[in-house]
This record gives C-alpha cells, structure tokens and sequence, in this order.
C-alpha cells in the first residue's frame, strides 16, 4: 500500500477537525441549554428568598414589646 499523499493527510486532518468542530458545537449548546436553567433555578431560589424574607420582617413587626430600631438591628 503507497504512503498516504500530503492532500490525503490534510484531508483527513480536515474531516477530524470538522468532526471535532460539530462535537464541540453540540456540547456547548448542552452547556447553553444548563446554564439557562440553573439561571431559572437561581432566580425562583431568589424569588423564594425574598419572599421568605418578607414574611419574616412582617412577623418580626409583630413581635410585642420591640421598637423598630431594635428591630432593624437584628436584620
């Protein structure tokens, strides 16, 4: 069997990097697609945070016998 020529090394050099090319495309649209739903996830986890915050200033309001400076100063 004869040596491979230079044109059928580079085209065979091209046709792996394609290869390489199209599987590195296909693995970051992956890592896209995560990405955005741990940014959903942060958000709803922020969304939740605030919301739990909320209710316990609203409890801590109701606390006898605080002023609200004292109040403020736990928070």
């Amino acid at each position: 069997m004869a040596a491979p020529t230079p044109i059928d090394q580079i085209t065979d050099k091209v046709e792996r990097l394609l290869l390489r090319h199209e599987e590195l495309q296909r693995t970051n649209a992956l890592l896209v697609e995560q990405v955005h739903a741990l940014q959903a996830e942060r958000d709803s986890l922020k969304s939740r945070l605030m919301a739990a915050r909320a209710r316990i200033d609203a409890l801590l309001e109701r606390l006898p016998g605080a002023s609200a400076d004292e109040r403020k100063e736990r928070t």
